[in-house]
């Protein structure tokens, strides 16, 4: 049952990565209660997830 949730909070991670990538790839605008959310918080957003995703990957692998 461990193994099922680590993948599935894998998988979610890597979908937020990838949107993150694409709004950086496309040059998507995003604005939160009027404020023009910076492309640059993407890559760093893009990272992050993209960590997580693989760490609850790889934690899933383990026996």
């Amino acid at each position: 049952m461990k193994n099922i949730a680590l993948r599935v909070s894998g998988a979610i991670f890597l979908s937020a990565a990838l949107l993150h990538l694409l709004r950086v790839l496309f040059n998507i605008e995003v604005v939160a209660a009027g404020f023009i959310v910076p492309i640059w918080l993407s890559i760093f957003g893009f990272i992050f997830a993209l960590a997580l995703a693989l760490w609850m990957f790889k934690t899933a692998m383990k026996p």
